[in-house]
């Protein structure tokens, strides 16, 4: 994780007022949520009062931000991140790598991935291999890039415009989720730049969409039909943690389970 920012240390009256009114809180409202009175939370957004790393953990947990979000509010206010103080021991850092190839090895025979934020490659169970590898990919780190990028995976997508408008919607949530994460912001411009990603955006569906979206993929004359389910590191307080992602996809028909069955060794 590129975790941003030298942010100048009197940024955080702004970042608190820009946060504050994301989260459409009055400062009563605020400080009543955060413990603190309305008065020092005021002149905290003013820089008349300097925060104490207490304060900004009152308010980064009413706020309900993210984990390198908050980093951001303490480096702003002349504060080491938090996650600067949560080394991991060796021990924890294999045992959540340990963990999470257990997550994805469980899977099988359907493809599973560990993903960061913003959706580059960190690990990947032998059905997700296999099975990227027949559908086109070019092994490009960044999966989103992979998906969007012209070429046989792409083409091998029939639905491909519909798959696009949802990837990009989530990508934009990530940007709203967390608005300093420069790195999101680049590859979410850099995708919309790319051929065909305009018109995607641009055909919108007159139906009702269904209640969850169905990757439809042709392998070697297969008519394959695949959904994720992503899942998060919960309670994490970590901002390197709070970066993974579980992808998992799963067969949605009958047909697509027995072909994933046979491609396992």
């Amino acid at each position: 994780m590129t975790l941003l920012m030298n942010r100048p240390q009197d940024a955080f009256g702004p970042l608190l007022k820009s946060w504050r009114t994301r989260r459409r809180l009055s400062q009563l409202d605020l400080a009543l949520d955060a413990g603190l009175s309305q008065r020092h939370l005021s002149f905290l957004e003013t820089g008349r009062s300097k925060p104490s790393r207490y304060a900004i953990r009152q308010i980064c947990e009413a706020l309900d931000m993210p984990a390198a979000e908050r980093d951001i509010m303490l480096m702003s206010a002349g504060f080491a991140p938090q996650s600067a103080h949560a080394s991991w021991s060796d021990d924890v850092r294999d045992a959540v790598t340990t963990s999470i190839a257990h997550v994805l090895k469980g899977h099988e025979p359907f493809p599973a991935v560990s993903i960061d934020r913003i959706w580059n490659l960190q690990q990947a169970n032998a059905s997700a291999e296999r099975f990227f590898a027949i559908a086109g990919a070019t092994g490009d780190p960044n999966l989103l890039r992979e998906i969007f990028s012209p070429g046989p995976l792409r083409s091998n997508i029939g639905n491909w415009p519909e798959v696009a408008r949802a990837l990009l919607r989530l990508l934009d949530l990530e940007v709203a989720r967390r608005p300093h994460d420069d790195a999101a912001k680049a590859l979410l411009d850099d995708l919309k730049d790319l051929p065909g990603v305009a018109a995607a955006i641009a055909d919108r569906p007159k139906a009702h969409p269904a209640p969850v979206l169905s990757i439809h993929f042709t392998i070697e004359g297969a008519e394959l039909r695949l959904f994720s389910l992503i899942a998060t590191v919960g309670m994490s307080m970590d901002a390197t943690l709070d970066d993974v992602r579980l992808e998992t996809l799963l067969p949605a028909d009958e047909a697509t389970r027995r072909w994933f069955a046979d491609l396992s060794p």
